[in-house]
């Protein structure tokens, strides 16, 4: 994996084998026999300009020189006994001398900046290495220095950007040509609040929790429909929704919609309240017995309504440890 030093501009840290990914994979779509006809294409079209503009910079060089030729002879012309004209074509001397070297300054700046001549064996050799590469770059005998050595030939920089675009990362790829191409991905977030997806995924968990989905069957959803996750390394599970839900202050999806509970479901199996009812005691002794294991109960998910089994045998031991305790207590009493 090939490691490019990633500014974080943002004080984020950016993970560099994704980064890593995203670069390798634009260079090896940009270095495809198609693409690399179309960049060589290109190429010519920006060697042709340059060529026009080089006319422009030597017509606009001859300029400045010959004026300053003109100005330095008549400077030279001039009678020695009169001063002020002498001094007057002097300093415009001085002047036109002084706008040569901006030019050639200017100039040689530009000339620093223009590309390399591209030569017909130049072009047979990036049009091999176009059809070659994948192989190349996957190879076994190939290592790291080598792929980085490549990228070097293509790619200027990478310029990072954790914090630009809210829970992405924004890259820019500066090619050696002179362009440039910018990129976005998610990025792995501690907290659905620094997540790119986050008001996108709220809004499906309403339209599904409204369709009175439940949370296990609204992570199936999620996955099948690419969500991901904050740190995007673990699909969706119903306790995550659950969570998310609590987050957004979701309520839960009743068996029986807006319904009360009812003391017994269809089923056969209880109600907390119809527990309760059934055997004399208040519901928050029905939660504890269902968090000791003395009730045998389920939820389709958190926060859904309970489906308590009771059997004549449940009953009669329940009622019978009811007896003792409320003994034990009069005893103590």
């Amino acid at each position: 994996m090939i490691r490019f030093n990633s500014a974080d501009i943002a004080g984020r840290q950016v993970r560099a084998i994704a980064l890593d990914e995203h670069v390798e994979r634009r260079f090896l779509e940009a270095l495809q026999p198609d693409q690399v006809a179309l960049a060589l294409a290109a190429l010519q079209q920006l060697e042709q300009a340059e060529l026009a503009e080089h006319k422009q910079w030597d017509l606009r060089l001859e300029r400045a020189r010959y004026e300053a030729k003109r100005a330095e002879r008549q400077y030279q012309t001039v009678e020695p006994e009169n001063r002020l004209v002498a001094r007057s074509l002097e300093r415009q001397w001085e002047d036109k001398l002084r706008a040569v070297e901006t030019v050639e300054k200017e100039y040689q700046m530009w000339t620093y900046s223009r590309l390399a001549p591209i030569t017909e064996a130049d072009r047979q050799t990036i049009m091999q290495l176009g059809s070659d590469l994948p192989f190349l770059w996957q190879a076994e005998t190939t290592t790291n220095a080598d792929r980085k050595q490549m990228l070097r030939l293509v790619i200027r920089e990478v310029i990072v950007d954790g914090r630009r675009v809210h829970g992405q990362v924004w890259f820019q790829i500066n090619w050696q040509t002179g362009g440039h191409e910018e990129f976005c991905y998610k990025r792995s977030v501690r907290s659905y609040d620094q997540s790119a997806d986050a008001e996108a995924l709220e809004h499906r968990i309403r339209e599904l929790n409204a369709a009175q989905k439940i949370d296990a069957q609204i992570a199936t959803i999620l996955n099948t429909e690419g969500y991901q996750t904050a740190r995007l390394h673990h699909p969706f599970t119903g306790n995550m929704v659950w969570l998310l839900r609590e987050k957004w202050h979701i309520p839960t999806v009743k068996i029986n919609g807006k319904e009360h509970n009812p003391a017994q479901w269809e089923d056969g199996s209880y109600s907390v309240h119809g527990a309760a009812a059934h055997l004399g005691v208040n519901p928050s002794t029905i939660h504890h017995w269902l968090k000791v294991g003395k009730l045998t109960g389920y939820q389709l998910a958190k926060g859904m309504p309970w489906k308590i089994y009771l059997t004549d045998e449940d009953v009669i031991q329940l009622q019978e440890w009811l007896r003792r305790a409320r003994r034990l207590r009069r005893k103590a009493l």
